[in-house]
């Protein structure tokens, strides 16, 4: 009569005595509160209120995501998520103004999933060109929201305002660090004296890290890359 449960579907049918003991909950452990979950509070809440009472006439939304990317174990680990946010924002919100209005008027007849698909892939190659691999993501992320949600006459101000609204973000969270820096920030000596020195250093372990990333992306794929090349030097061969 069983045929066809899950092993969990028939734990839960089972009448066993004490069966919770035999599930993953028996050995559940409430995590601890820890300064990454204090420090993306308290960023959000500064955030919150800076736009709640000096900026009450705009959209907090990518502000607070901003602050919540920018928080990490550390002032570098922070930077490299808020940096990616910044760059993927600002690379794929001003693609998007000039793509929007191709994806939605259809120029020369061509369809707007063309245009679409089109401007991702500039997105794309435009965050590999400034060697910022890992902020494709939140370049897509803005892309589409723009593309699918927001109106034509707002295309414009909406948009330097959510770039303007993700780096705000970011900052607010940074400045935490430098405020209230955590111990390996102290032992390295993070203040607001040094906080340009250390957002340098940041930065150029950022731009390292993804070097290190696209080099490992290349000995995975490269049997596709080069393949991909070759399918392409046939096809031009083919039309000399």
């Amino acid at each position: 009569m069983a045929f066809g449960f899950g092993s969990q579907e028939m734990l839960d049918r089972a009448q066993v005595p004490d069966k919770w003991q035999l599930t993953p909950l028996r050995n559940f452990k409430s995590p601890r509160i820890r300064a990454r979950m204090w420090r993306t509070a308290l960023a959000v809440l500064i955030t919150a209120v800076v736009y709640e009472y000096l900026l009450s006439k705009r959209n907090p939304c990518f502000a607070l995501i901003g602050a919540v990317y920018a928080v990490g174990s550390q002032f570098e680990e922070g930077f490299h998520n808020g940096i990616n946010r910044v760059i993927g924002t600002l690379v794929g919100g001003l693609l998007v103004i000039p793509f929007y209005e191709l994806y939605t008027s259809q120029p020369f007849g061509i369809p707007d999933w063309i245009w679409l698909v089109s401007g991702l892939c500039l997105v794309i190659w435009c965050n590999f060109a400034l060697g910022a691999d890992s902020a494709i993501q939140p370049g897509s992320v803005i892309y589409f929201v723009v593309i699918y949600t927001v109106g034509t006459e707002r295309v414009l101000p909406y948009t330097i305002a959510r770039i303007l609204d993700t780096g705000g973000g970011v900052l607010i969270a940074l400045l935490l660090y430098v405020l209230f820096p955590s111990k390996h920030d102290r032992e390295k000596g993070v203040s607001l004296l040094t906080f340009w020195a250390e957002t340098k250093d940041a930065f150029k372990s950022y731009i390292n890290k993804n070097r290190t990333s696209r080099k490992k992306e290349r000995e995975n794929f490269g049997a596709e890359d080069e393949n991909f090349s070759t399918i392409i030097s046939k096809i031009k061969d083919r039309r000399k």
